[in-house]
């Protein structure tokens, strides 16, 4: 498994497997956050699948699926996530981009400071020009 450390609470990997789990589980995550739309390529392990692993691991599971764009919903739903986690939270999608584009997203509404979220994606090795736009302008408005 691929797990990129992008800050102390929060990592990002490529699609896991169920049995992958148990790993996530000795590292110490608390929770387990699924990006990744069902369906994406025949192969892909169902999201029921990882989150019963996940549970029965005893680790928290949220699926926040991103296809296409990301939504105000899909935003506040990983800020909420993120802040109720109660300990390192990883998350997953085809490559870990989305994954972490939307953790940008997401701690740009809380207020953090668009450069730091840039740098620290980018020390894990993701780039959000994508988004950096909406990174700016989200961190902006929580200053107002």
């Amino acid at each position: 498994m691929d797990i990129r450390r992008i800050t102390d609470g929060f990592s990002v990997a490529p699609q896991i497997a169920p049995e992958d789990v148990a790993v996530l589980r000795e590292r110490g995550f608390a929770l387990v956050i699924n990006n990744r739309p069902d369906g994406e390529e025949p192969a892909q392990p169902a999201g029921a699948e990882i989150a019963a692993a996940a549970r029965a691991a005893g680790l928290a599971y949220r699926a926040i699926p991103v296809a296409g764009g990301f939504s105000e919903p899909q935003i506040a739903e990983m800020a909420e996530a993120l802040a109720a986690a109660g300990g390192p939270v990883f998350a997953f999608c085809r490559s870990g981009t989305r994954s972490t584009l939307l953790w940008s997203l997401a701690r740009a509404r809380a207020g953090v400071d668009p450069d730091a979220i840039a740098e620290a994606a980018a020390a894990a090795g993701y780039d959000i020009a994508p988004v950096r736009a909406a990174v700016d302008q989200l961190a902006s408005q929580t200053r107002l």
